[in-house]
C-alpha cells in the first residue's frame, strides 16, 4: 500500500454507523433476555446456562441503577426511582430463580418492557 491509499483509507467514512447510547442499551439488554429465554427453554439441561446469563442480568440492573442514582442524571426523579426499584426486584428474584422457587418469566418480562421503551421515537424537542 502507499501513503496515498492509507490517507484515503483512515479518512474514509467508516462502514459502521456509530451507535446511539439508547442503541448500545438496546442491545445488551437484549442479548441477555435472549440467553435467559435460550437457556430457560432448555429446561434444567439449560441451567449452567441460565445461572450464567441470569449474572449477566444481574450486572446490567445494577448498572442501570447505579446509573440512575447519579444526581447527574437527566431521567425524570419518578422514573429513575422505579428504574431502582425495578434493579431490586430483579435482584431479589434472580435468587429465587436460582434456588428453584421461582420462574424467570418475571425477569424476562421486564427487559421485554424495558426494550419496548428503548425502542420508541423520543418527540424532538
Amino acid at each position: 500500500m502507499n501513503v496515498h491509499t492509507n490517507a484515503v483509507r483512515g479518512y474514509a467514512q467508516s462502514s459502521a454507523p456509530t451507535r446511539t447510547p439508547r442503541a448500545s442499551e438496546y442491545s445488551v439488554i437484549a442479548r441477555i433476555t435472549h440467553q435467559m429465554r435460550s437457556a430457560a427453554a432448555q429446561g434444567k439441561s439449560g441451567f449452567p446456562e441460565l445461572a450464567s446469563a441470569l449474572h449477566d442480568n444481574r450486572r446490567l440492573w445494577t448498572t442501570l441503577a447505579v446509573d440512575v442514582a447519579d444526581s447527574d442524571n437527566p431521567l425524570p426523579a419518578d422514573l429513575r426511582s422505579r428504574i431502582i426499584y425495578l434493579a431490586e426486584f430483579t435482584h431479589l428474584h434472580t435468587s429465587k430463580v436460582l434456588n428453584g422457587r421461582a420462574n424467570v418469566r418475571p425477569l424476562l418480562e421486564i427487559n421485554a418492557a424495558i426494550l419496548r421503551g428503548l425502542n420508541t421515537e423520543r418527540p424532538a424537542t
